[in-house]
């Protein structure tokens, strides 16, 4: 049953400034204007609909699930807002104006048909719990983080390779002691200028104080030959790695404290215990399964709608007598990422998991597919678990697939594993034949 509104708004967003329309409830007629993103002008505004509608709700339509304007307009309980998908009002605008003319007034009266004509196939913004909320925001967060982390490292390494290749044979360059080490020495002429005894220190003061490992480190460097004399070259790349190396630092530091609130976070959330059952999710991957499911258990009603949310489930299209599946791309990205990445960290933690994705090889999927095909697996086994707030238990699962197995099955060829450091950190790696 559809809430009662007293009128309905569309709002086309900008950076600056806003252009709405409003429709009264039962009028064919409809009003436009603009908004600044100001607090202030967003205040008056929603006083003036306040006061105008008697305190009832209005339905409040505009591109936007997240940013600026909807947390913003979330403060005002007589505001119902409905997000609308960015390509639904595409879609609908080439539908009635196959010429593709475009402006924001006519973008705002496109969205207040869909939300006249349409409400009942859109979903009001429901938002979760705020400790969920800010898992979920600190998770995103971090990963960008990492994403920084991994480009400085690249920079840094391919700077190296110009000029001081040795460093990569001594340290993990996307680690604190690596970026201390090249900030302080950023050349071999200097690193050869310097004393023993500041080299032995420097091991020392970072926890590496394995006397026999140092003698081989200080022969290295004693033996070490410039990969170029080109005096453009080392003063260029020698400017270049000291900035990186201060910015990577800056940013490890960032993500430890962000590992470090998150982990904070999610020992006290309630789904904590639930999430950390599973296999491979770990530190790391049972806080984003927290932010990937949510808390409200009502928000999906089959494992499928999280399947088909996520990416995870692939697109079947057909016409006539042809049917093809291809990649979702209309999905949270960050979202695909985590059930992906948790798919893959529990194949050395999970017998069966690992036996799936080598029966998936064995039947000529790449790499990703596979990884794919146990994430969808697995997130019917977490859908169950999720809505009946019950932590994973293998056994159970176990014997649900001991029923199902056919009694004669082929054995797949096994895959080997491997932990392989990108950018410093261990991941999960498949060593092919």
């Amino acid at each position: 049953m559809l809430t009662e509104f007293a009128a309905l708004v569309a709002i086309d967003w900008a950076d600056q400034k806003h252009v709405w329309a409003l429709q009264k409830v039962g009028s064919s007629e409809w009003e436009t204007g603009t908004l600044d993103h100001t607090p202030e002008a967003v205040e008056v505004w929603a006083s003036e609909l306040r006061l105008r509608f008697g305190g009832q709700p209005v339905a409040v339509a505009l591109e936007q699930s997240r940013g600026p304007l909807v947390f913003t307009l979330t403060k005002y309980d007589h505001l119902v807002i409905f997000p609308v998908h960015p390509t639904t009002l595409a879609n609908y605008r080439k539908s009635v104006r196959p010429s593709g003319a475009k402006d924001d007034p006519s973008d705002a009266r496109l969205l207040l048909d869909i939300l006249t004509l349409h409400r009942d196939q859109l979903r009001r913004l429901n938002p979760d719990t705020p400790e969920t909320r800010t898992l979920q925001f600190l998770v995103e967060e971090r990963r960008k983080l990492v994403q920084e982390k991994t480009r400085y490292s690249n920079r840094i390494t391919a700077r190296l390779k110009m000029y001081f290749p040795q460093v990569l044979h001594w340290f993990d360059v996307g680690s604190t002691m690596a970026a201390d080490f090249l900030e302080r020495w950023p050349s071999l002429e200097q690193l050869q200028r310097a004393r023993p005894a500041a080299i032995e220190r420097f091991f020392v003061d970072h926890n590496s104080r394995d006397r026999e490992r140092m003698a081989q480190r200080w022969e290295q460097i004693r033996k070490a030959v410039p990969m170029t004399l080109d005096a453009a070259v080392l003063t260029a790349c020698r400017t270049a790695i000291v900035a990186w190396a201060a910015l990577l630092k800056q940013v490890l530091t960032a993500i430890a404290l962000y590992d470090e609130k998150i982990d904070e976070l999610a020992r006290v959330h309630p789904d904590y215990a639930l999430m950390n059952s599973f296999p491979g999710a770990g530190s790391a991957l049972a806080p984003r399964l927290i932010a990937a499911m949510g808390s409200q258990r009502e928000r999906y009603q089959t494992a499928s709608e999280i399947q088909c949310y996520s990416g995870i489930a692939p697109v079947v299209a057909s016409r006539g007598q042809q049917r093809w599946v291809h990649w979702r791309w209309a999905c949270p990205k960050f979202l695909r990422q985590t059930f992906h990445e948790w798919a893959l960290h529990s194949i050395p933690y999970c017998p069966w998991a690992r036996e799936y994705y080598e029966q998936q090889r064995a039947k000529g999927k790449r790499h990703n597919t596979a990884v794919r095909a146990l994430a969808f697996k697995w997130i019917r086994i977490l859908f169950r678990c999720w809505k009946e707030r019950q932590p994973y238990d293998e056994s159970i699962y176990l014997r649900a697939l001991d029923a199902r197995r056919p009694q004669t099955q082929l054995a797949a060829p096994a895959v080997e594993l491997q932990r392989k450091n990108v950018a410093g950190f261990l991941k999960i790696a498949i060593k092919e034949a």
